[in-house]
């Protein structure tokens, strides 16, 4: 099969596509062949070492959408389940971006009914971020959030998750995305970042100036593990490390046939342009998910 991968580090150039071994899913493990994958940040900062794995081949993509082809023992899953999965892990020899991915049984759910593999893809890394990082806020009905970022993709999937939950959401973005935002279910939007809350769910990486906007006594969650700055005046402060959850994902699968969530592709690239769609990503401004279609 063909997968994407880097062998040294640097800009999107160093994204190869190559020859490797079609790999064999072990017991509790399912083969997925991929129909489409998700681009990321996280693969930009796998390819430029962020994550380490000098002197190894380290493959990318997390995201995937498919067909299971192949199941080992032990698991729930038939040949032919239209799926998504969370492939986790930093550095890995191969990762989704690739013609096959094996996974393992319980990151699987059921794809979405009521949308394409392409929209699909966008799902399971950025939505299980924000469902995730909700969770750690542990917010009551009623209570205030302030969403950074909210229009892009972690952001986008937490406001109307935390809305869901009967939690007074306010969006920061930039003021050409205000439709959107309230459009995602914010009862309040902000260019500025004014104001206080009971927390802060941090997708934009602000740090500090988001945790500034935390009323004292509440919390702040970030997207960047082991990265949230500092507490201060009794603010609880915590990151999201995503983990995959297949039965998670089920759950936001369903959010999506009801219309809850809402999935957007800015554009899609064949996976021998991986290192094109690298650069696009690199270039900024994009709204949606590149998607790569093997």
């Amino acid at each position: 099969m063909r997968a994407a991968v880097v062998r040294t580090f640097g800009g999107p150039e160093v994204v190869e596509v190559v020859e490797a071994g079609l790999p064999e899913p072990a017991a509790r493990q399912v083969r997925i062949k991929v129909a489409a994958a998700a681009l990321n940040p996280v693969d930009a900062g796998v390819r430029s070492g962020v994550f380490g794995g000098a002197g190894k081949q380290i493959g990318l993509g997390w995201d995937v959408a498919g067909t299971v082809d192949a199941t080992g023992v032990a698991t729930a899953w038939n040949v032919g389940d239209e799926v998504v999965a969370l492939d986790y892990g930093m550095v890995k020899p191969l990762g989704t971006h690739a013609e096959y991915v094996v996974v393992d049984t319980d990151a699987v759910a059921k794809a979405p009914a009521s949308v394409d593999a392409v929209a699909a893809a966008t799902l399971p890394l950025n939505a299980l971020t924000a469902v995730q990082g909700l969770d750690l806020l542990e917010l009551t009905a009623g209570q205030t959030l302030l969403v950074t970022g909210a229009a892009g993709a972690v952001g986008g999937f937490a406001v109307p998750l935390a809305a869901r939950r009967g939690i007074a959401v306010t969006g920061l973005a930039r003021e050409t995305d205000e439709q959107l935002v309230r459009s995602l279910g914010a009862a309040e939007f902000t260019a500025t970042g004014e104001g206080s809350y009971d927390a802060v769910l941090d997708a934009a990486v602000l740090g500090e100036a988001a945790l500034a906007r935390v009323r004292d006594g509440g919390a702040y969650a970030g997207v960047i593990p082991q990265a949230q700055p500092a507490p201060v005046r009794g603010v609880r402060t915590t990151a999201v490390e995503v983990s995959a959850d297949g039965a998670r994902l089920a759950e936001l699968v369903r959010l999506v046939d009801e219309g809850v969530l809402t999935l957007r592709v800015a554009e899609t690239f064949a996976l021998d342009d991986a290192a094109k769609a690298h650069a696009r990503l690199a270039e900024g401004g994009v709204r949606g998910r590149l998607v790569l279609v093997p």
